[in-house]
């Protein structure tokens, strides 16, 4: 054992000592210690007993023939040998079964990522299930170095046995080190939430626990004060970080106040298990200078997943003597930018000076960061409008919980980046200066990675620029060095025409055979561009969607090209993909991935198609307006779609909405001081951006109308246009937004789907696509708001108790939606004017 353990040991051999003198304010009913991989029983430095699991009554009978017991290859210093020196591994699914009583359960997976059996840990990707719950999907430790474990609560469980199951991904290991489950009580974290829910920040929304709900412990930090170990917890083995890691900007704030000599008073709303008393007894503030306090904030800044809602437990006691009543010290408390309290006063909230109290909050984080890492910021305030005596803000604890979503998983895309602290090992600065002289090797190697890229894309731009002036065409349009289209507007052009090496080419040949020669029964879809027929290539092994250009179209040559060039160079879940084109001759024909479910506009009315579900229609916007967001924000250059319409909305056998037709997009501004694209206006009618049409200057907020326009599609199932109908009726536009102003929003939803919208899902629904239909295009809404208010909509449709409550409440329209940078909020007014369809009423497309 190295000096480091020794030393250690030493520490919890005091800690243990002056444990048993008091005992802890919980004794666990269910604690399970296992060590994975060893085949005796030991003690770790900590003084827990943990059973190995060759012969353990939690281990399957054949785990000797189906798995490996290893010892890793290399012991880090600041390694502990139990339970991270042994690894169990498996090479195919493997579960361990934990009978357990009633109540919510900790779980912890520990991991050490090492060489076990000659197997490097690079090979290791799996998932684990904790029952009907994924926990991790597609794990890998491969970039850590040190132990770590992971924490997660588990629901009551019906058959009360719980299943720890890991799956290794094809041609891969998987591998844990330790397991350990403890019991808590009932009302440690989800007391009275199935009944009373926990608000949403910024809102009255309330999200509701039940037994689908599972937790995994993102963050657990003793602010202000020391490391709290799992021994020095309330008797369930939690460790407590400190927090000034993750304390963001200059102002640290102050630490003065603690340990103090105040008794902590705990009561029956706070039991004395809810934390341990250095946590309350420590604290941060703000500082103590009143005239500073009011230009500062103290911040914390965490990594976390998206996608997920999260939930914050915020700890308080005033312990500062002479801070005994109300209105001494009041501030304000924000998560994520959302006010989550206004005037938050400890003394109103606890009934003392001593008494420790929490408050929780549930708050979304869209996922609209297209594969960037993301932060949940929370920042405390002095409130100066409150005139207390004391302007300062404090705070004794956090934690952080990510929420399961509808599906069970609380997998995420960033699973290695959060990890909680076992508390089984010291901080160790060698360790941090190589990984800080590693971090220096990655900036320096992507900074000359990106200058040798960059230097790579000037030369190409530059030739190109140099063979356009040669050739006499004379642009200076900037976008030609990206995209270069045919003038022509000829429905004829020849293949030496089209850029190379932009797709596959497929022959005339090969579309005639895929097609049994454009026989009429393969046809899927009538456009603007012509018939769409189903047809398999690659032997028959690959069914595609085929477009080809029919005689006398409006579409031609510039079409033909944009939707190659744009589409071979986009990659995105939610775009149609295209496979290949064909030109021999005088045919034009695009090849696509085969949409198993046709147009959305194909399951909204005039179809013998079963009706969608809300959920599914709601699933279905979101997908579509992820993928207007890549265009808008994503890619390389801002490409505007101008043509967005239910039936360029496609959805594949899984029901994913992809957006296609691309025929009519163009390249948005490219220089900061270009807003817009003066350029003839084409598009749909219904669809088509008043502002747009009126001074034919083209922006990503054209595409952001007509999305609007496809989410009243969506939740009324009808044309955006509807001649028959009585004259206030005819635009869909114009009446969904005077429905909104009169709140009758409940009176021209789709009948199939009444009483089965939630009202607050319906209301915030109507902020979004009322908005995207303001008059103004710079008030719209960015599509990243459009996402996010979307996802929320949907939250909120989920979360609900009873879905099949009636009614509408008009709140305030498209409350703050945090847009793509972290520190900034949108918020748009509710300005609904008039629209100039009278010119639009020929109801003939593009």
């Amino acid at each position: 054992m190295n000096t480091i353990a020794l030393y250690l040991s030493f520490l919890h051999l005091l800690r243990i000592h002056a444990a048993a003198e008091s005992l802890p304010p919980y004794t666990a009913t269910d604690y399970f210690l296992l060590d994975c991989g060893s085949s005796s029983d030991s003690t770790s430095i900590d003084g827990r007993h943990w059973e190995g699991d060759s012969h353990s009554k939690f281990s399957p009978p054949d785990i000797q023939t189906t798995t490996i017991a290893s010892t890793a290859s290399v012991q880090n210093s600041i390694v502990t040998q139990v339970p991270y020196m042994t690894a169990r591994i498996f090479h195919e699914k493997f579960s361990y079964s934990f009978p357990v009583s009633g109540g919510l359960k900790f779980l912890r997976l520990y991991f050490y990522p090492a060489t076990y059996s000659g197997i490097h840990k690079s090979k290791y990707l799996y998932t684990v299930t904790a029952n009907n719950f994924t926990l991790l999907s597609n794990f890998s430790a491969f970039h850590r170095a040190e132990s770590f474990n992971k924490e997660f609560v588990i629901p009551e469980l019906h058959s009360q046995c719980l299943y720890i199951t890991f799956i290794p991904s094809p041609r891969s290991y998987a591998f844990i080190n330790g397991i350990e489950v403890v019991s808590m009580p009932n009302n440690l974290y989800m007391a009275n939430k199935e009944t009373d829910g926990i608000t949403f920040v910024d809102s009255n929304i309330r999200f509701y626990f039940d037994a689908t709900t599972a937790l995994e412990t993102m963050y657990r930090l003793n602010v202000g004060g020391r490391e709290v170990s799992g021994v020095d917890d309330t008797g369930m083995f939690r460790t407590w970080r400190q927090d000034l890691e993750y304390m963001f900007g200059q102002n640290n704030g102050v630490t003065p106040y603690g340990p103090s000599n105040v008794t902590i008073k705990y009561t029956a709303d706070t039991p004395a298990y809810t934390a341990p008393d250095i946590v309350y007894e420590t604290s941060r503030a703000v500082g103590t200078n009143p005239l500073k306090n009011m230009n500062f904030n103290i911040t914390w800044k965490f990594p976390i997943d998206v996608g997920f809602n999260y939930l914050f437990r915020l700890h308080f006691c005033e312990t500062r003597p002479e801070i005994v009543e109300l209105n001494q010290r009041v501030f304000s408390i924000f998560i994520n930018n959302l006010t989550a309290e206004t005037e938050a006063d400890v003394i109103r909230w606890s009934g003392g000076n001593g008494i420790p109290v929490y408050k929780e909050y549930v708050v979304l984080v869209p996922d609209r960061s297209r594969g960037k890492q993301e932060y949940l910021w929370l920042a405390l305030h002095p409130r100066i409008e409150a005139n207390s005596k004391y302007l300062d803000a404090i705070l004794n604890g956090v934690e952080i919980f990510k929420l399961n979503r509808s599906d069970g998983s609380l997998a995420g895309l960033y699973q290695e980046a959060v990890v909680v602290s076992t508390g089984l090992e010291p901080n160790n600065k060698l360790t941090e200066r190589k990984n800080s002289l590693m971090l220096v090797f990655i900036i320096t190697g992507g900074l000359l990675g990106g200058v040798i890229a960059i230097s790579m894309i000037c030369f190409f731009v530059l030739r190109r620029s140099k063979r356009v002036k040669a050739s006499g065409s004379g642009t200076s349009d900037p976008r030609s060095k990206w995209i270069s289209f045919p003038k022509t507007k000829s429905t004829q052009m020849q293949g030496s025409s089209l850029p190379s090496n932009l797709c596959r080419h497929v022959s005339f040949a090969e579309i005639k055979a895929a097609t049994k020669n454009f026989d009429d029964v393969l046809i899927i879809g009538v456009g603007g561009f012509g018939n769409v027929y189903k047809g398999y290539i690659d032997g028959a092994t690959t069914a595609v969607a085929i477009k080809r250009l029919k005689s006398g179209s409006q579409q031609g040559a510039q079409e033909f090209m944009t939707e190659i060039v744009m589409l071979s160079q986009l990659r995105h879940r939610n775009l149609v993909s295209l496979i290949g084109y064909c030109n021999d001759g005088s045919e034009m024909i695009l090849v696509y991935e085969y949409m198993a479910h046709g147009t959305l506009r194909d399951h909204l009315y005039n179809s013998a198609n079963s009706p969608l579900s809300w959920k599914q229609r709601l699933e279905i916007c979101i997908g579509a307006a992820r993928g207007l967001q890549y265009l808008h924000s994503g890619a390389s250059h801002m490409i505007i779609h101008r043509d967005v319409k239910t039936t360029n909305i496609l959805l594949d056998d899984k029901w994913v909405a992809k957006f296609s037709d691309f025929g009519l997009s163009k390249l948005g501004p490219t220089s900061g001081s270009q807003t817009h694209a003066t350029t003839v206006v084409k598009g749909s009618f219904g669809y088509l951006d008043p502002e747009y049409y009126r001074r034919q200057q083209l922006t990503a907020k054209s595409d952001v109308y007509s999305f609007g326009v496809v989410l009243w599609e969506v939740l009324c199932a009808r044309p955006p246009l509807l001649r028959s109908a009585e004259k206030e009726r005819v635009s869909l536009a114009e009446w969904a937004r005077e429905c909104y102003r009169n709140e009758m929003l409940d009176k021209i939803v789709d009948p199939f789907l009444k009483g089965k919208i939630t009202p607050e899902c319906l209301n915030k629904f109507g902020e979004v696509a009322v908005n995207c239909l303001l008059d103004e295009g710079i008030k719209r809404p960015t599509m990243d708001d459009v996402v996010g208010g979307l996802e929320f909509a949907l939250q909120l449709q989920e979360s609900a108790k009873d879905p099949s409550l009636g009614g509408v409440t008009k709140g305030t329209l498209f409350q703050k939606f945090t847009t793509g940078d972290s520190n900034g909020i949108f918020t748009a007014s509710c300005e609904l004017g008039v629209s100039v369809f009278s010119e639009l009423m020929d109801a003939k497309g593009r």
